[in-house]
């Protein structure tokens, strides 16, 4: 496995990141902790323009886990049929406001473990809450961060976890909060997968990537 870019290189890498964005910002529109954990759990194989599109409607109606049960799983499925394995994540939802009304009072638990326990949410949307409404540093890793973190050896590993605990062990302690969404956008906008856009890449001269395009 390649090593991870040296220190020095890394503190650049995110000074300019963070020079170009200072609070870069997730896509997944929500209006509270609850419906962040369920945009988060609705994006799982789909696109956040794609989930925002379907939620907009649904969380002027059902923005709380009581509301939501109220709403029940068929009116739920109404407003995400457009998402893909909607029938599957409307259960989902369903059964995690359940949990959180019976067991957390309602409330979005602040706990990885508690947060992983509840129906369709796995590692990586524990993280994602985590970090953007509980201001971890938590390093939550998907196809773009894990392309990008091997890519450019800003994080290599030869799976998401290796690579969030790469991103924990190598980013700067001063940038760690923000570095999953600078990196998410880059992959997403920039270091694409089929042809990355090397020519406008704010690290270009720092990343080892041999097949940089012209």
């Amino acid at each position: 496995m390649a090593k991870p870019l040296p220190y020095q290189t890394q503190v650049e890498v995110f000074r300019r990141f963070h020079a170009a964005a200072p609070e870069p910002e997730g896509e997944l529109e929500h209006v509270n902790a609850y419906t962040l954990v369920v945009a988060v759990a609705l994006s799982a194989q789909a696109t956040d323009a794609g989930v925002n599109k379907a939620t907009r409607a649904l969380f002027q109606v059902a923005d709380t886990p009581q509301k939501m049960l109220a709403l029940g799983e068929d009116g739920l499925t109404a407003h995400i049929k457009t998402i893909g394995l909607f029938r599957q994540k409307a259960k989902n939802v369903i059964r995690l406001s359940r949990i959180l009304v019976d067991e957390h009072a309602g409330e979005v638990p602040a706990s990885r473990a508690a947060l992983e326990a509840l129906p369709g949410v796995g590692r990586k949307t524990a993280n994602v809450v985590l970090n953007m409404w509980w201001r971890h540093p938590a390093q939550a890793v998907d196809t773009h961060i894990f392309r990008v973190g091997n890519r450019t050896r800003i994080a290599p590993g030869r799976d998401v976890v290796a690579v969030e605990r790469a991103l924990e062990d190598n980013v700067p302690a001063p940038y760690q909060l923000h570095a999953h969404h600078w990196l998410i956008l880059h992959g997403r906008y920039v270091c694409t997968a089929r042809k990355p856009k090397c020519p406008v890449c704010l690290i270009r001269d720092l990343c080892p990537y041999p097949e940089k395009t012209e």
